[in-house]
């Protein structure tokens, strides 16, 4: 099979909103008037972000997943992405698998491919979405200010759990395991909170690399900082009730994967906020406030400071 076989076979799609899509040099796209276009680019690399024998249908609903989750951030409506694949071998099931698991949630959000590449290589999967937002009304990591709520939406650490389980650091019962497995295979991005979001947050960020570290990111652009309540933390039962206060320390301020959104609010929003949890049926927490003294501050249930070595996961660092 040659490469445009394989684009035409498993990636090409009607893009009905899109002036022009797969198929040339270059996708050409129409923007609604009163619109910014967000754009964002991220890459899942074989034995880095999953493992080479991944459920292929999974993979395809993840690796856009991720994507959309930095759109969600941003306060987005998703429109369009790009694939690029670097594939080892042309394998027929596995690209028939991936792209079901693609489109799939491609369907679900209206996403159009519009364009990408392929080529011969070990596993990569990068991915350009890119989506719309009115003008002027994009959430930003350098928007919050002293005094803010800061929210997280579901649950914090349930795909650090699953990895640590399939990593054999922990033993965790088969139903436990079973639901901590779906967060970190199969994800699912806060899309409609992020456009709910537009007009109440100040700041957004999904949780991607571990709370401490991508609230960090926030309170770095936006020259503030930050005090986190431990016993405040949504997690499952199984990590506040089984496990010792190091493994809730690790799983849900440094664990990764969980594609949450994290954002602040000023306190005169929180009746609407919640009012979007009961809509959206979707749980949202405040943990903590924005403070102008810099640095993030986690304190435990006896009111003192605790030390934290790990925020989270950096590629250059671990």
């Amino acid at each position: 099979m040659s490469e445009f076989d394989l684009i035409q076979r498993y990636f090409t799609r009607p893009t009905p909103s899109a002036e022009l899509g797969v198929g040339d040099d270059a996708a050409l796209l129409r923007i609604a008037a009163g619109m910014e276009l967000a754009v964002s680019t991220d890459m899942l690399v074989s034995g880095t972000h999953f493992f080479p024998d991944a459920d292929p249908f999974l993979l395809g609903h993840k690796t856009l997943a991720v994507n959309l989750s930095d759109l969600a951030a941003m306060g987005a409506t998703p429109r369009w992405a790009t694939l690029a694949l670097s594939l080892p071998q042309v394998d027929e099931a596995w690209l028939a698998a991936f792209s079901r698991g693609f489109f799939a949630l491609a369907e679900q959000y209206g996403v159009e491919l519009v364009g990408g590449d392929t080529t011969r290589g070990p596993l990569n999967l990068s991915i350009t979405i890119m989506g719309e937002v009115p003008t002027g009304a994009a959430l930003r990591r350098d928007a919050a200010r002293a005094g803010d709520d800061i929210w997280v939406s579901g649950t914090l650490g349930d795909a650090a759990l699953a990895l640590a389980h399939m990593q054999r650091h922990i033993i965790l019962p088969t139903e436990v395991f079973a639901a901590c497995a779906a967060r970190l295979h199969q994800p699912q991005p806060r899309v409609e909170l992020g456009v709910q979001l537009r007009g109440l947050a100040h700041s957004a960020i999904d949780v991607s690399d571990g709370l401490l570290a991508d609230l960090g990111h926030i309170l770095a652009c936006s020259r503030l900082g930050a005090e986190i309540q431990l016993d405040a933390l949504p997690v499952c039962d199984f990590l506040r009730g089984h496990l010792a206060e190091a493994a809730l320390l690790r799983c849900a301020l440094a664990g990764g994967d969980d594609y949450e959104l994290c954002f602040t609010a000023p306190l005169v929003h929180r009746a609407e906020i919640l009012q979007c949890a009961s809509t959206l049926a979707l749980p949202l927490t405040r943990i903590g406030k924005v403070t102008e003294e810099p640095g993030c501050k986690v304190y435990g249930s006896d009111g003192s400071e605790l030390h934290i070595k790990e925020s989270g996961y950096d590629h250059f660092q671990a």
